[in-house]
């Protein structure tokens, strides 16, 4: 029976763990022109990977060439700052040039804590010293290079999306600090619709395209979101353009995380049009309903003055005279018609502010 006490079982764990290869496939560029260093580090890279892809080259124009080629491309270079055709930050220059956005490890042979620093700040992902080396930190050194570059470009990319739905949206939006209703940035939509330039707006806050009694509402408002309230549907605002036409705007917004600072992304739809042609379309059928009423109900009295009239001609004649039944039946077809002028006139007035407001 095998016996193996604590720390022996746990040193065998992690043996075996190390012995595990990983299993995805890498394309590698490998500039270095020392054949020892050379075959170490492909020693070492084939300790931890199973799918390796190495291309190895002894100089930068052998880099440049590997490079340049379109179909030649790279999950990671891991490069000799001691060429024999180029060195140091030039040799890093040059090879981010060509790079296309591919990682970069550099490795050196001189512990110089400056220099590694400034590579860093070069573009390069990594900054390892061959004398330090071992198959596991250049392995991590590789992966979470390759990590941090595929969440770099991602991010980018976001970016990119971001930036192209908020400059060619054709409706105004705005980006706004939080914490001091500062404008972040503006789209051209927004400049165009507002009179400000974009240099006015990055100098601007919130409240200084809101009339100064909606600052209050604006505020109470900014504070809910603060505090993670969901406010429902669509919010309806009055806002000042800069020559001090006063707008209705329906806002939609969602809060986003802009360079480290929690921003709200706003779009404006200027509603003010739609707002004034359903005050219009309101009032026309107020009119109208004043209309019907009058033709259901104004109306009515003459016609059946004058229907009663009609039919009790004789004997009305005959008590009242015919002078004065004549002047009853005149009275009420005059107020009749003057009832009907009346209609008309008020059906005129909505016709042609139907018209106006279409």
């Amino acid at each position: 029976m095998l016996i193996i006490g604590f720390s022996g079982l746990t040193n065998y764990v992690f043996s075996q763990i190390a012995m595990v290869k990983d299993q995805e496939g890498y394309h590698l560029l490998l500039v270095e022109d020392n054949l020892g260093d050379v075959l170490l580090i492909e020693e070492y890279l084939h300790e931890k990977i199973l799918d390796l892809d190495l291309t190895v080259v002894n100089t930068f124009e052998e880099a440049k060439e590997k490079l340049s080629d379109p179909k030649g491309l790279f999950d990671a270079i891991i490069l000799d700052l001691s060429l024999p055709d180029l060195q140091g930050e030039a040799l890093i220059r040059k090879v981010k040039e060509l790079a296309r956005g591919v990682s970069i490890l550099v490795l050196t042979g001189y512990s110089d804590i400056e220099f590694g620093m400034k590579s860093l700040t070069l573009g390069v992902s990594d900054y390892l010293l061959k004398d330090n080396l071992s198959p596991t930190s250049l392995y991590k050194s590789i992966v979470y290079s390759i990590g941090r570059n595929e969440i770099s470009r991602q991010l980018k990319n976001s970016e990119k999306r971001y930036k192209e739905l908020f400059q060619l949206s054709p409706q105004p939006m705005y980006l706004y600090d939080m914490k001091t209703l500062d404008f972040l940035d503006v789209n051209e939509a927004a400049i165009d619709h507002y009179g400000y330039s974009k240099e006015e707006f990055l100098t601007m806050n919130l409240r200084d395209i809101r009339p100064k009694e909606e600052v209050s509402r604006l505020e109470m408002v900014i504070a809910g979101i603060r505090e993670g309230k969901k406010i429902p549907g669509p919010l309806l605002f009055k806002h000042q353009k800069k020559n001090g036409d006063i707008i209705t705007v329906e806002i939609k917004s969602n809060v986003i995380d802009y360079q480290g600072i929690k921003a709200e992304v706003v779009l404006a739809n200027d509603i003010t049009e739609r707002e004034q042609y359903i005050h219009a379309i309101e009032d026309q059928n107020k009119r109208l309903q004043e209309i019907a009423w009058m033709q259901s109900h104004v109306v009515r009295a003459p016609l059946a003055r004058l229907m009663s009239l009609v039919m009790a001609m004789d004997a009305l004649e005959k008590d009242f005279g015919k002078d004065n039944f004549r002047k009853m039946i005149m009275d009420s077809a005059e107020e009749l018609d003057d009832i009907i002028r009346e209609i008309v006139n008020k059906t005129d007035k909505v016709s042609l502010k139907a018209k106006n407001s279409g």
